[in-house]
């Protein structure tokens, strides 16, 4: 291991020098502090041993330099039988270990110094631990996000899936009768979207939906929640918004939607789609998230009767919706 020794006496600082090197350590000797600390800045060493009194500067003083450069590293005093006291000072400012001079045996040196090492080895191997168990956690987080993700989300548009909307909505449900807000929802449809498939294939149908959802991610608040509710079908989840703003969200979206071409870069070079748009608030057109959905979609299947391309409302309670949409 790399130390530092720091002693003014050339003799006693070579004595230690050679007892660590037969131990295998790299020995820098420092004959002030001034230059154990000019040294210590260039390159910081793991372990220093330091006399405690010295011409100019203290090895207090080091100590503290050495722990502001770099907290780590471990700090052995060297003091007189007279001067105990500061080696007790030196512990409580954060040194490891002292040694008493003179030194009645040899042996002392090595055997506190390995203990300092031992205890630096000890701590390095901890910090890896945690900085392994810090990764793997982060790895494992990451995955966990990742699992959620594939879980709640469609693989092919990136909206929330039917089964996270309709969880969504129960909450935000609960939420809104405890608050007693408004919130409402928009069932939308891509209309003749099977003909379209027919027509261009099926990955021009997927580039459709990718394209269709990402308009109505932009055309949505941040609070909004739009989802794939199923094949071409997608449903909007609107908290805090009643009836007239869920209409004029559904007829804006719906205008952007007609007016994108979906093969070429506008509607006079594209095939046009257009959406039918259902609406429905809770309360008012459902007591729960099933019937407030019963509602919507309802009035999806009117906005459908009435020709398609256009946005309807709940007009009550739901009734079963007619087949062959």
């Amino acid at each position: 291991m790399r130390i530092l020794v720091a002693d003014d006496e050339d003799t006693l600082r070579s004595v230690i020098s050679q007892v660590l090197e037969s131990d295998g350590h790299e020995i820098t000797g420092a004959a002030s502090e001034e230059e154990a600390l000019e040294i210590f800045r260039r390159e910081p060493f793991p372990l220093v041993l330091t006399d405690i009194v010295m011409r100019r500067m203290t090895g207090l003083d080091l100590l503290a330099e050495i722990k502001l450069i770099s907290p780590g590293a471990m700090v052995i005093v060297m003091t007189s039988h007279a001067s105990l006291e500061s080696a007790t000072t030196a512990l409580r400012a954060g040194a490891y270990d002292y040694l008493t001079k003179p030194f009645d045996d040899l042996d002392d040196i090595s055997n506190v110094v390995n203990r300092a090492i031992e205890k630096i080895q000890l701590t390095d191997t901890n910090d890896k631990l945690l900085r392994d168990l810090k990764a793997k956690t982060a790895e494992l987080e990451r995955l966990n996000s990742a699992l959620s993700e594939m879980a709640n989300k469609d693989g092919l548009t990136g909206l929330f899936n039917h089964r996270c909307f309709r969880e969504l909505l129960e909450r935000e449900i609960s939420r809104q009768k405890r608050h007693g807000r408004v919130l409402s929802i928009v069932m939308i449809d891509i209309d003749h979207f099977k003909r379209f498939n027919d027509s261009f294939g099926h990955l021009a149908g997927d580039a459709a939906l990718r394209r269709v959802s990402s308009i109505l991610q932009s055309g949505c608040r941040a609070s909004s929640i739009p989802a794939r509710y199923g094949g071409e079908e997608f449903a909007i989840l609107l908290p805090e918004t009643g009836k007239e703003g869920a209409v004029v969200l559904a007829e804006r979206l719906r205008k952007t939607v007609e007016g994108t071409g979906f093969r070429g870069s506008g509607p006079e070079d594209g095939e046009t789609l257009t959406l039918s748009c259902g609406v429905a608030t809770f309360g008012e057109d459902g007591a729960n998230a099933t019937t407030l959905l019963q509602a919507a979609d309802m009035a999806l299947y009117q906005a459908k009767a009435r020709g398609r391309n256009v946005t309807c409302t709940a007009s009550g309670a739901p009734s079963p919706a007619p087949a062959g949409r």
